[in-house]
């Protein structure tokens, strides 16, 4: 049987990890429900859509009208919230790998 490790060679989880995997949590539910909204919901839309808008990240088709107003976009929230998430995420996870490395040494 081998020992465990101890010190700074322990692995161990931190608030940062938690935090960090919970931002990375939403950004997948947002994007799912983008993805659902898009392709599922509002998936005869390109059918009956004479000026269809497509979006790829996040996901989003939409129908615009003459008077400009759009049928079956992403809610605001949904976009706003992912892309805060992500935002959260990257510095988040950035600021973990530079604390793990830092602490190798």
């Amino acid at each position: 049987m081998t020992a465990s490790p101890t010190g700074s060679e322990a692995l161990r989880p931190t608030a940062l990890w938690g935090v960090t995997l919970a931002s990375l949590g939403v950004v997948l539910v947002s994007w799912a429900l983008c993805w659902v909204n898009a392709y599922v919901v509002n998936d005869d839309l390109p059918n009956a859509c004479g000026d269809l808008r497509r979006q790829s990240f996040p996901p989003e088709v939409a129908c615009a009208s003459a008077n400009g107003t759009l049928t079956g976009a992403n809610a605001g929230w949904i976009e706003a919230l992912f892309f805060a998430s992500l935002v959260v995420f990257v510095l988040l996870a950035s600021m973990v790998l530079a604390l793990a490395s830092v602490r190798r040494k």
